[in-house]
């Protein structure tokens, strides 16, 4: 199978791209624009690999698209080309509403003008597989779980926006009988995580002996799934999941952010001790606007009927997480450089 992978440099895409070619054995087309986020230094362990190819390309840009899948004749497409952090869409959204709305509509449109010109027995075996959030849910109380009935709430200009190409992903296959799948997830971690967000960030920190940031009291709580559990998700959700239908993700793996701090620094006290215990180094800082209070994923749905399971708890995903940004200065010290640790989303006032 030949899988085009939009986004395919980010965390999340380039966990997909080298699970499809080092554990499955299929060709990927990694189609990625090389925003701030992305990295190729993630593909690095399939760079050489004939069954592995990279498009340089913008899912705003039709041309592109349309070009990307003449040449390259995909018998499926993986969408996770997005716009992702909710602090920066907090302070610029423009970019977050071109992108995740206007860019899945034109990738959308470009998919089904490629699958009109297959022939019968190839588009009939077409699918795409659009790959989504939990925070489109909204917020959770203290009780309860999202599921794929959930009712859509949006609380950021991020979660807004992928909550509408949700929408247009399901429009496109009622009214055009487009073979698309949607998952929602939860929050991911693992290896070659962007550098600004929580985890990263904390670990990161920790190692320069920095301030380590919690919003607010740090009781917000997310379920937390590690990056590998969840390309090995969207695969089997690619390949076994119902067109039209919704399929939850997530690693049952509830933390406050609090939790999730205090026990990096557990970890780094025994990987890397300083001669003083890293959650010395917590610092509570204002919470950011409209932080959802609680994520949860109900993730039966995916188990039951597409068969999968994480493999990883939270205590050993996040002991090998740790571990693995430890020994590999190397990739993250380069995007570091253009981050260093700053707080975002923070509203400015006439007052400051």
């Amino acid at each position: 199978m030949r899988v085009l992978v939009t986004g395919g440099a980010g965390f999340i895409g380039s966990a997909v791209c080298r699970h499809l070619v080092e554990d499955l054995g299929h060709s990927v087309v990694n189609l990625d624009a090389l925003t701030y986020a992305a990295s190729l230094a993630s593909l690095d362990p399939i760079a050489g690999s004939d069954r592995y190819v990279f498009e340089r390309a913008d899912i705003r840009d039709r041309s592109a698209m349309d070009s990307a899948l003449e040449k390259h004749q995909p018998d499926a497409i993986m969408h996770l080309a997005a716009e992702s952090h909710v602090d920066r869409s907090i302070t610029g959204s423009s970019i977050f509403l071109e992108t995740n709305i206007m860019g899945t509509a034109t990738l959308l449109e470009a998919v089904r003008a490629y699958r009109d010109r297959l022939p019968a027995d190839r588009a009939d075996a077409l699918r795409m597989l659009h790959i989504s959030t939990d925070e489109v849910y909204g917020s959770l109380g203290p009780d309860g779980l999202f599921t794929e009935e959930t009712p859509y709430d949006p609380s950021s200009p991020y979660s807004a926006s992928k909550a509408a190409s949700d929408h247009l992903v399901r429009a496109w296959v009622r009214t055009y009988g487009l073979p698309c799948v949607i998952s929602n997830c939860s929050n991911n971690y693992g290896p070659y995580h962007f550098p600004e967000k929580l985890i990263p960030l904390i670990i990161l920190n920790a190692m320069a002996g920095k301030r380590l940031p919690v919003y607010g009291d740090g009781s917000n709580i997310r379920d937390w799934l590690y990056v590998e559990d969840h390309a090995r998700a969207l695969v089997m959700v690619l390949e076994k999941g119902q067109f039209g239908e919704k399929y939850n993700i997530g690693g049952r793996n509830e933390r406050t952010n609090l939790q999730v701090v205090e026990r990096i620094c557990r970890l780094m006290d025994e990987m890397a001790p300083k001669g003083f215990s890293h959650s010395d180094l917590i610092e509570f800082v204002t919470d950011r606007p409209g932080h959802d209070h609680r994520y949860a994923i109900d993730a039966t749905k995916t188990e039951t009927q597409i068969g999968w399971r994480a493999q990883e708890s939270f205590e050993t995903g996040i002991a090998k997480t740790v571990r693995w940004y430890l020994d590999n200065e190397g990739w993250w010290a380069p995007l570091r450089k253009g981050y260093s640790g700053e707080r975002l989303g923070r509203l400015e006032t006439a007052a400051e």
